[in-house]
């Protein structure tokens, strides 16, 4: 079994990001292959859904957290608090996780040193993914720096890459 990256922005996306990235993550998991991601908004939230859809007992799921799930669940409720993002939001996100995590608790991958949340953390993450991976599938949206960072960790790794690039206002 080959475990395939999914990356992709969290801020902004779209009806068609998330049909396209429900699509490649179904393609993956009948094909008999895992998905590994990071656990986040966007194009992380529709992969782990879709996943859970097709994969139900989630053996071929793994999902790195840049901390462990209490911290990255406060992280993700002050960002609501914030305004950044919406309640929600949070709310399915974390609930999502609460889910992999009872259902396969190896699934879900924690940091269990990290106490902050921040872009140090969200990097060491990445890498925490690739290295785990045998290939990647990212969804850029507006040439997002995070989904650059982790297309050139996967380029130095000599993964196969593919990149599906998106302009969304």
């Amino acid at each position: 079994m080959n475990w395939i990256a999914i990356a992709g922005s969290w801020r902004k996306t779209n009806q068609e990001i998330e049909l396209k990235v429900r699509k490649t993550v179904k393609e993956i998991i009948l094909r008999g292959d895992g998905i590994v991601s990071g656990g986040a908004l966007g194009v992380d939230y529709f992969s782990l859904d879709e996943a859970m859809k097709r994969n139900l007992d989630c053996k071929k799921i793994k999902i790195f957290l840049p901390s462990n799930l209490e911290v990255f669940s406060r992280h993700f409720y002050q960002r609501a608090d914030e305004g950044v993002i919406g309640w929600e939001q949070a709310r399915r996100l974390i609930a999502q996780l609460k889910k992999l995590k009872e259902i396969n608790p190896e699934a879900l991958i924690e940091n269990q040193e990290v106490k902050l949340i921040n872009q140090d953390a969200y990097y060491a993450r990445i890498l925490q993914i690739i290295n785990q991976a045998d290939g990647l599938i990212a969804f850029q949206v507006n040439k997002s720096a995070g989904v650059q960072y982790t297309i050139n960790q996967a380029k130095e790794k000599g993964l196969p890459i593919k990149v599906y690039s998106y302009r969304v206002s």
